[in-house]
């Protein structure tokens, strides 16, 4: 029997709880459980939560911050079901999420999934630009997962499930604040168990509303990147180094053009960003969003990648442990 607990562990976002609980509300299939985990928030949740007392199977639990991991373990230990399903606070589901994961349960068995995160037709242009960048085959996104890699797939804790047997077998989520997703699912595949990808499971996922919150948000997953490196050598990839590349070569062009006059690699940059803009075009049907793409998408790369070369030197060249170079990445 494949009974699912959705588990949403939340750090304020009243109003992005709302839109999610009540996305859940609205599904075909209602026999799930939804397990709230207040992670200290600093505002009051839990009338958010008795709005959809009556309409959805649902637990509420408070408790100290101690980060999204941590929570989620907190709530599947409490969870009554076979299955876990985790999702972001900012997300909403459409109203066949959980009956199309229980029938890709059944057709396609595996111990741990994932699906896409795409933008709702109702999210600002930033937002769809946003997700845009983190999605694109052009970007870091494209590795996110697709049915080509269908068996290699690294669920993200935005839109996972886990069958709660292994999950507890594993550990739960480590210590880590950032990068806590594809550490479990590296976890998972080390200890013999496989991961899918649905295609049918999408989320909406908002993501950050703005570019400064952005550069900070994908600056923090550059930096956990070689930190998850050292807890998993046999799945490091040379294509993690792409988007630090990019911001050298990005810098090595800028100093050939100024100083020697050359705009050879400055000219690669521009047709890099004429293939971006029209491929957001295509997708997006949007010369704005297309165009916000392009910011978004070098505010990915720069972030990101500076953030990774950072923890790189810190970790192997001044040899710190994760916990001295980034002591607010743990618990």
């Amino acid at each position: 029997m494949n009974s699912i607990s959705i588990i949403i562990a939340i750090f304020n976002r009243k109003d992005e709880l709302f839109e999610l609980l009540n996305s859940l509300s609205h599904q075909t299939d209602k026999d799930f459980q939804v397990i709230i985990v207040d992670d200290g928030s600093k505002i009051n949740l839990l009338p958010t939560v008795e709005t959809f007392r009556e309409l959805l199977d649902i637990q509420y639990f408070k408790k100290d911050n101690s980060g999204p991991g941590l929570s989620r373990n907190y709530g599947a230990k409490r969870a009554k079901n076979d299955w876990l399903v985790f999702v972001d606070s900012d997300v909403i589901v459409e109203s066949n999420y959980i009956e199309n994961i229980k029938k890709d349960l059944l057709e396609n068995p595996c111990d741990a999934f994932g699906g896409a995160d795409k933008a709702h037709k109702g999210f600002n242009l930033m937002q769809k630009a946003i997700s845009y960048s983190m999605t694109s085959v052009f970007t870091t996104g494209g590795i996110r997962g697709n049915k080509k890699a269908v068996t290699k797939f690294q669920p993200r804790s935005f839109n996972m499930g886990v069958n709660k047997n292994v999950f507890l077998k594993v550990g739960g989520f480590s210590e880590m604040r950032i990068g806590e997703d594809p550490d479990l699912s590296m976890t998972l595949w080390e200890n013999g168990y496989t991961t899918t990808f649905y295609d049918n499971i999408g989320v909406y996922h908002k993501r950050r509303t703005d570019f400064g919150k952005f550069s900070k948000q994908v600056y923090q997953f550059g930096c956990a990147r070689p930190i998850l490196n050292q807890r998993h050598p046999n799945y490091v990839k040379p294509t993690f180094w792409f988007p630090s590349l990019f911001l050298l070569g990005y810098v090595i062009g800028i100093i050939h053009y100024f100083v020697w006059g050359n705009g050879l690699v400055l000219a690669l940059y521009g047709l890099y960003t004429f293939v971006v803009f029209f491929h957001a075009l295509i997708v997006t049907k949007n010369i704005s969003i297309a165009a916000m793409a392009i910011i978004a998408t070098y505010i990915q790369m720069f972030s990101y990648g500076y953030g990774f070369l950072k923890s790189w030197f810190l970790l192997n060249i001044l040899k710190k442990t994760p916990k001295e170079a980034f002591p607010k990445h743990f618990h």
